[in-house]
């Protein structure tokens, strides 16, 4: 495929209503033929740390299960591989420039009608969400307030924000007035308690779509020395002294401890992941249910020596950026992987398109639910990588072979990158700027300013466009994520706002 090709072809595969409720329930759009939604996404847990995709020690059984009964995708990939941008491209199917969230604890722009839930109620479905949200922007310990912030997620919501605390004695959600409320069990298994108690509620009895956002395997305190503790029947299952480490990983005794704790807390999440399957087969509607399990990024698990400890994720090397992605759909679809390729902008279009639900024009990702169900893996040739931060601006893409990243003269020079996985799938040869390979480094150039170009993205850096965007000029004091800050709300798009400060 030509580079330029690939603009046209990202944007087809419409699944219009009845086509999709056609192939997923033999009927057009009655209530109760509609499927479901379970959309459940981890934090931080890269596509190697489920055990289908190849990792034979670590104790994934029940993901590993829907994988080999459904769909598995050899690539997905994190387009902004940290926290916020993930979830306002998942909830609204924009592009950071246009929702707001161009980095961690920014305030995403409510989507006026357009988001995932609006899009699900607007359709006769009853809308939860359970887990970590992270879009409210500025102080993290606060609860969401019922309305426009919540971005059409009306019904049942059940969220702390973000804590980095998952112990028993800590864990907690917001009520409805504003209330710590304490599990008093590890967070992901009391967050699965509500998860279920949805079910219970609503399965059989009204379509429903279901988002549950578990914080682990996200490293988490308490106090200063963060790591990644998990409950002792977790830890248990694992020797860090017989761990296999990444290839190129250095072998210390922290890194070993913080990898036992990370597989554990995979583990953790596994049989929470269970326990819902369970459920949604207890109530009989597992086969007219979507399932979804992905991460919104990876986790590098200091396995790069080249990359500061602290930096977890926030890179372009699959590590950071390349997360599992397994859907279900009972007996509609055949098991087989994917070889597809697949980002966070697609996600929203095409899950509603699978439900047979159109989705709305402001979605900048396409919509592959036709491709899905015509086993057309071919459809697309790349992903776009974008990342805002001090120092460290770069843009890149994804392709079935190569990661290519790179940053303006003026950046940090730590993200100009180009990796061939086929010859070295463990990106361990950095192949940027060798005059062997200067033609392959320009079109993977020339396709990543093809995609910037489609977002109207000029690159402009982080120290320039936050003086911009926020309403309140602490915010940008902030030298990157402004989660000490009242307030990160936003003056408006950031496309808009580059645009009036250039006075165009």
């Amino acid at each position: 495929m030509k580079r330029r090709e690939f603009l046209k072809v990202a944007g087809c595969g419409v699944f219009t209503l009845a086509s999709a409720s056609s192939v997923l329930s033999g009927k057009e759009s009655a209530n109760d033929s509609k499927p479901n939604l379970l959309f459940v996404f981890t934090d931080q847990q890269s596509w190697d740390m489920v055990g289908c995709y190849g990792n034979d020690q670590i104790k994934t059984p029940n993901i590993d299960k829907l994988a080999a009964e459904g769909l598995r995708f050899k690539h997905c990939v994190s387009s902004s591989p940290v926290c916020s941008p993930y979830r306002a491209m998942l909830l609204s199917g924009q592009h950071p420039l246009y929702n707001g969230s161009v980095v961690c604890d920014i305030q995403m722009l409510p989507p006026k009608g357009t988001s995932f839930a609006d899009m699900l109620n607007a359709a006769g479905y009853h809308t939860g969400y359970v887990g970590k949200w992270h879009l409210y922007g500025g102080v993290r310990t606060r609860g969401i307030p019922a309305g426009p912030m919540r971005y059409g997620f009306d019904n049942e919501f059940f969220t702390n924000n973000c804590d980095l605390n998952y112990g028993a004695d800590k864990a907690f959600y917001w009520s409805d007035d504003n209330k710590r409320v304490k599990f008093g069990k590890f967070e992901s298994d009391g967050q699965t308690d509500q998860a279920v108690e949805f079910l219970d509620k609503y399965a059989g009895k009204k379509p429903f779509a279901l988002f549950v956002s578990w914080h682990p395997p996200h490293n988490w305190g308490p106090g200063p020395n963060w790591g990644y503790p998990a409950p002792a029947k977790y830890e248990n299952l694992y020797d860090a002294d017989k761990i296999k480490l990444r290839p190129g990983c250095p072998d210390t005794k922290k890194i070993r401890r913080n990898y036992r704790g990370h597989m554990a807390l995979c583990t953790n999440v596994d049989d929470n992941f269970g326990r819902l399957i369970e459920k949604l087969k207890a109530m009989k509607v597992a086969d007219n249910t979507i399932i979804v399990f992905t991460s919104d990024h990876g986790d590098i698990l200091a396995s790069r020596e080249s990359i500061p400890v602290w930096e977890h994720k926030s890179h372009p090397q699959q590590i950071s950026c390349r997360v599992p992605l397994i859907l279900g759909m009972g007996s509609k679809i055949k098991p087989r992987v994917s070889d597809m390729l697949i980002g966070s902008l697609d996600l929203m279009p095409t899950m509603l398109g699978l439900m047979g639900i159109k989705p709305p024009k402001t979605c900048q990702g396409s919509d592959y639910s036709k491709a899905i169900m015509a086993n057309r893996d071919e459809v697309t040739e790349s992903v776009p990588m974008f990342f805002w931060r001090k120092n460290s601006d770069w843009r890149g893409v994804y392709t079935h072979r190569y990661t290519y990243a790179f940053e303006p003269s003026s950046a940090s020079k730590l993200i100009n990158v180009l990796f061939d996985r086929e010859n070295d799938p463990h990106e361990l040869k950095n192949l940027f700027g060798l005059p062997e390979h200067k033609d392959l480094q320009a079109r993977l150039h020339a396709l990543t300013l093809d995609w910037m170009k489609k977002f109207k993205d000029e690159h402009i850096p982080w120290e320039t466009l936050k003086h911009q965007i926020y309403v309140d000029p602490a915010a940008a004091k902030a030298r990157w994520e402004p989660y000490h800050v009242k307030s990160a709300a936003l003056k408006g798009r950031p496309i808009d706002l580059i645009k009036k400060a250039q006075g165009s």
